[in-house]
């Protein structure tokens, strides 16, 4: 965290103390504002925008917890610390029950308020300011970060999105690929056409053409009327292919001619039809080991890949978990009509820290799990853990999904040894050839694609 960003308000009505934080913490790299009393502490915070208030509990007016109140009225995730001496150490413990970050008692070590501003300011879910006005940045609205490599990210969007480049994403499950092609197609010269999203993995085999290049109405069985499908409800926007690894083979090859020709022609029609669209491709697979195994074809993957972007995963970017946290809570408080203003620092803190297999998605449903079960205006630790241990249990795949990916893994592997030959493939499985045929086409594999790869 950058601390010449961040900024401080510290209250105090002892001029000395008022002094000697302000020194500290300007000497660290903090932004520092002083006041002498709550009443001005108020009326400072509108302009002076502090991502932390660290101020005295015994004031002479407004004291701490009376400013507290005040402050939490209005932004319910900047958080509070309370300087207190000795004999106001209670009440201090039960201020911070009631949502207060934090105390400190007088006198104070400097490592030690300096570790709590740190640890306050890591919880703290203030996004950076973005400059440019007049809706410059409105291309990447809801994406909230601070973290320097999705800034990194963002600016490298940026910069192909003019382009009619074709890109592709990569990342992890849950990392927010859809969000980010969204983004691209809202800061390019396509913004006025169709964003339209389309998951590969979800699509029968049998269908991929019809969805993709539309049909005429009596073009086969249960074709009452006709479709126009994905490329020209995409026409003149941008369509964006999710796990695009999953497309069988049979269509990359259709795909590809698409791409090239600029042209489709809907399934029974006679004639083609020009189109416009620029294509985005995400996925979660190694897309260059595929193509090194034949399942995926090499001329479709350089078309495809003119431009890549890397996601980070959530535990790369653990900076932006405060963002993502209120940002989900905003949502999901209006929507449950629940008056949750955030989660209590311990459970922030097991926020920070979890792995995050499932990344940006799995913290939502942690979230969204932990504010439906919420009583009070604080999410306490034990629900997020709770959360958590569902989320967990919930990640062990179905029998029948883990033996279907085996089976897959399974069959490719043998394909890739005997070079495509069903017969000797087959004797290795013990399984006759019938069976093994079967296998093969549950799986969308042919022998053919791996016959090719490995010829020399």
């Amino acid at each position: 965290m950058n601390a010449s960003r961040n900024r401080i308000l510290v209250v105090d009505d002892d001029p000395a103390l008022l002094r000697l934080l302000s020194m500290r913490l300007s000497a660290a790299g903090y932004e520092v504002a002083a006041v002498e009393s709550g009443e001005k502490a108020i009326a400072q915070t509108p302009t002076f925008q502090p991502h932390l208030v660290i101020t005295d509990l015994r004031m002479n007016g407004m004291d701490g917890m009376a400013l507290f109140d005040q402050i939490h009225e209005r932004n319910q995730t900047l958080p509070v610390i309370i300087l207190t001496a000795h004999g106001s150490i209670p009440e201090a413990v039960d201020a911070t029950s009631r949502g207060v970050f934090g105390y400190l008692t007088k006198p104070f070590d400097s490592k030690e308020l300096l570790e709590q501003v740190k640890r306050a300011l890591r919880v703290t879910g203030e996004p950076p300011e973005h400059h440019g006005g007049d809706g410059a940045e409105d291309w990447r609205q809801g994406i909230v970060t601070r973290s320097p490599l999705m800034e990194d990210l963002l600016g490298q969007t940026l910069l192909v999105a003019s382009s009619s480049a074709s890109i592709l994403i990569h990342g992890q499950s849950g990392t927010g690929k859809e969000v980010l092609a969204q983004a691209i197609h809202k800061a390019s010269p396509r913004a006025r056409g169709e964003f339209v999203a389309v998951n590969c993995s979800a699509i029968p085999e049998a269908l991929f053409e019809s969805e993709f290049f539309g049909h005429v109405k009596g073009s086969f069985t249960g074709a009452t009327r006709d479709h126009n499908g994905l490329f020209s409800a995409a026409n003149r926007g941008t369509l964006f292919l999710d796990e695009i690894g999953d497309m069988p083979v049979s269509f990359q090859v259709k795909l590809l001619r698409a791409i090239q020709e600029r042209s489709i022609r809907p399934v029974g029609a006679t004639r083609s039809q020009e189109i416009d669209v620029r294509i985005i491709s995400a996925t979660h697979h190694d897309l260059d080991e595929l193509r090194k195994s034949g399942t995926f074809r090499e001329d479709l993957y350089y078309r495809l890949n003119v431009v890549t972007l890397d996601i980070p995963s959530l535990v790369k970017r653990r900076e932006d978990i405060p963002l993502l946290v209120n940002q989900f809570l905003g949502t999901l408080s209006d929507a449950a009509k629940k008056s949750v203003k955030g989660f209590s620092p311990d459970a922030m803190e097991v926020l920070l820290s979890a792995p995050w297999p499932g990344n940006v998605r799995q913290l939502f449903n942690v979230v969204e799990q932990s504010v439906a079960f919420c009583t009070t205006s604080l999410i306490p630790v034990s629900l997020v853990q709770r959360a958590l241990r569902d989320e967990a249990e919930g990640a062990i795949p179905a029998f029948s999904d883990a033996r279907a990916r085996f089976e897959r893994e399974y069959l490719t592997q043998l394909l890739q040894i005997t070079n495509g030959n069903v017969s000797q493939a087959a004797r290795i499985a013990k399984r006759n050839r019938t069976e093994f045929y079967k296998l093969l086409h549950k799986h969308h594999l042919k022998s053919s694609q791996f016959k090719s790869a490995r010829s020399p």
